[in-house]
């Protein structure tokens, strides 16, 4: 068995994510996660959003942005995590 996620085909991924969004992690103060939910309003699954924001490169914490390249950098983060949605979220 191999502990590779597996993850499921972004265009499915657009047919039953209906949210993503930007919270505080419920038991670390100072740490906030993405947190994917479907379309009825389950959440589905979540992204610690420092890794993701390393993993795009996201100036946000560098810079300050305007509210076209802030928008662009969130478009960013919620196109990274559609493409990462891991397979067991069919099982939910």
């Amino acid at each position: 068995m191999s502990d590779e996620i597996e993850f499921i085909p972004y265009e499915e991924a657009k047919k039953i994510i209906g949210n993503v969004i930007e919270e505080e992690h419920l038991s670390e103060t100072n740490r906030r996660i993405l947190t994917v939910y479907d379309l009825a309003g389950k959440e589905m699954c979540w992204f610690d959003a420092e890794d993701v924001i390393q993993e795009i490169g996201m100036r946000t914490v560098k810079k300050k942005l305007n509210d076209q390249e802030l928008e662009n950098e969130k478009l960013a983060a919620v196109e990274y995590v559609m493409r990462r949605i891991p397979t067991w979220v069919r099982e939910g």
